[in-house]
């Protein structure tokens, strides 16, 4: 819901919002992903590609009629697959609920947390699905965050309001939130404790949507393989900065993409952006300058950070040079290990744009901890989506 709130600030209209909050066997799209309807009928996002979505916009209707939110559960159909279920076989639980512009005032500014017991079916053994809603700051705190919520979490464990929650169960809690959190993730957190479960004998569960600042790339070198990659990054959610020391190059009006343009030598750049605590282990560095004075000052900074992804474009020969010189900088085995050179999948790229493709195609498998092996999905067993479910 939370990439929606931008959206939903400006419908001027009353809106439902339609949210994947449990997700099992192969869907299409992962937990937290969002649909939100408008009270004139304009639909923004999308559910499962076309599986569920003309259900849940009937399902929004009864919504706005009566403004009472619904848990609805989408599974593969053997009637009718397309028409109300998953074809791909999966099954998806969907909060569809009434919102507006103010529903998350808090989230604009000081760190925040909402949790509100939601519906997860009719009857009156129904089990409640509670949404926590974090701000980045939360992650810092996740126990200090679920203890200011202790009331609703002792109603939600059977505990009597007049007794403490549990200590042990807030820690374990935290743990299992604190991952989350950290990597403004999505998803179900089970909680535990004396009378937890419930009629059917399982456990209330919190969902828990988090959203953090755009993950950095950092593009060194101003060429046209930077500006395909600016891009590539802006249109997958990164926030880009294209960084070199050469001003007749570097400028906005040649990387229209990019979030920022710095003239400045790369290294020094770097360091003075993790000085500053703005490179995480989120941040992608793509080193592209061709050129070993700017190459290998800025790969030893950027080797020596804890940072997601490090990349340098060129030859096998110019690779060898690079960690040559790398090793004669002081950097050991271990941070060599890290660097991807020459950067990007095999597929056969060519131009700066296809390069863009095969560059991204590595990050998001460095990312997700997924083999980099540039095969094709026929030619894979096991599940297409297997990281879907977010589930602790």
């Amino acid at each position: 819901m939370l990439e929606m709130l931008e959206v939903l600030a400006s419908a001027g209209e009353p809106c439902v919002a339609a949210t994947i909050v449990r997700a099992s066997g192969s869907v299409p799209r992962p937990v937290g992903t969002s649909m939100l309807i408008s009270g004139s009928g304009q639909v923004t996002g999308s559910l499962s590609g076309g599986c569920v979505e003309a259900s849940v916009i009937a399902v929004a209707e009864d919504v706005f009629a009566d403004e009472r939110a619904r848990l609805e559960v989408f599974g593969y159909s053997d009637d009718d697959a397309f028409a109300v279920g998953l074809s791909c076989g999966g099954t998806l639980d969907v909060l569809v609920e009434p919102v507006a512009a103010g529903t998350f005032p808090a989230l604009a500014g000081a760190p925040c947390a909402l949790i509100r017991a939601l519906p997860a079916g009719d009857g009156d053994g129904a089990r409640q699905l509670p949404l926590l809603v974090a701000s980045p700051a939360a992650a810092a705190a996740p126990a200090a965050l679920l203890a200011a919520h202790g009331p609703e979490l002792a109603a939600l464990l059977n505990v009597r309001p007049e007794a403490a929650l549990p200590k042990g169960v807030l820690q374990r809690a935290a743990a299992r939130l604190s991952p989350l959190l950290a990597a403004g993730r999505t998803g179900v957190v089970e909680l535990d404790g004396p009378g937890s479960g419930t009629c059917e004998g399982s456990a209330p569960a919190l969902f828990l949507e988090s959203r953090l600042a755009p993950p950095r790339l950092v593009l060194i070198g101003a060429n046209d393989f930077s500006a395909a990659l600016a891009r590539q990054g802006r249109l997958l959610g990164y926030h880009v900065t294209v960084c070199d020391a050469r001003p007749v190059f570097t400028t906005p009006e040649r990387f229209p993409a990019a979030h920022s343009v710095q003239v400045q030598w790369p290294d020094r750049y770097l360091r003075g952006e993790a000085a500053a605590g703005r490179l995480d282990a989120r941040t992608v560095v793509c080193v592209l300058s061709h050129d070993a004075k700017f190459d290998v000052p800025a790969l030893a900074e950027a080797l020596r950070l804890d940072l997601g992804y490090v990349g340098a474009m060129g030859s096998r020969r110019s690779h060898d040079q690079r960690v040559t010189a790398l090793h004669a900088a002081g950097l050991g085995a271990a941070e060599l290990q890290a660097l991807h050179s020459p950067l990007g999948l095999d597929i056969g790229a060519a131009t700066p744009e296809e390069t863009a493709v095969s560059v991204f195609a590595e990050i998001v498998a460095a990312r997700s901890g997924t083999a980099a092996s540039g095969r094709p999905l026929r030619a894979v067993s096991g599940p297409i989506h297997p990281h879907t479910s977010l589930t602790s």
